[in-house]
C-alpha cells in the first residue's frame, strides 16, 4: 500500500516540497521523512482513510518544522560568500577618551559631589558600600550620585564644544 503511494504521490509531494523550502536537498529528505512518518504510522496500527491528504498534511507538518528550525551558517559560507567579520575598534577607543576625559572633570564638580563619584566610577564601590564609608543613607548617595552625574554630563558638554 505505501509502495503505490510513493510511486503515485512522490512526484507532487517533491515539487510541493521544493516550492515552499526552496533547497532541492532538504525537499527530497522532507519528502523521505513524510513517507517514514506514515510507515511507523502505520506500523503501530494507524488507520488512513485518504492517502493523499494524509501525505500532504504529513509533509506539510514537516516543512512547518523546517522553518521553525533555527539556521545555522558556517563561518566557512560566510566567508565564501564575502562576508568579512569587522575589527573595527574605533568607538571603544572614543568611549575611553571619553571615559578619561569625564573623569578629568570630576574635580571641577563641587566638594560634595567629587568623593562620591570618585568612589562609584572611579574605585567601582557600590551604593551600600559608599553609604558605610561616608555614614549616609544609601538613598542620599544614590541621589548625589546620580546629581553628580548630570552636573558631570553638563561640564563634559561644555567641554566638548
Amino acid at each position: 500500500m505505501l509502495t503505490l503511494a510513493y510511486n503515485t504521490y512522490a512526484k507532487g509531494l517533491n515539487s510541493f516540497s521544493f516550492f515552499k523550502v526552496r533547497n532541492k536537498a532538504t525537499s527530497d529528505d522532507l519528502v523521505q521523512d513524510t513517507f517514514i512518518k506514515t510507515w511507523k504510522y502505520l506500523a503501530r496500527g494507524g488507520k488512513i482513510d485518504i492517502m493523499k491528504a494524509f501525505l500532504y498534511h504529513v509533509l506539510n507538518q514537516l516543512i512547518i518544522d523546517e522553518y521553525r528550525k533555527r539556521k545555522t551558517t558556517s563561518l566557512d559560507v560566510l566567508l565564501e560568500a564575502g562576508y568579512e567579520p569587522s575589527t573595527d575598534h574605533s568607538e571603544r577607543t572614543f568611549n575611553v577618551f571619553d571615559g578619561k576625559t569625564a573623569f578629568l572633570l570630576i574635580p571641577r564638580l563641587p566638594k560634595k559631589y567629587q568623593e562620591i563619584m570618585r568612589m562609584r566610577y572611579a574605585q567601582s564601590l557600590s551604593l551600600k558600600e559608599i553609604s558605610l564609608i561616608t555614614g549616609q543613607t544609601r538613598n542620599a548617595v544614590a541621589v548625589q550620585a546620580h546629581r553628580g552625574l548630570k552636573k558631570l554630563k553638563i561640564l563634559y558638554n561644555r567641554e566638548q564644544k
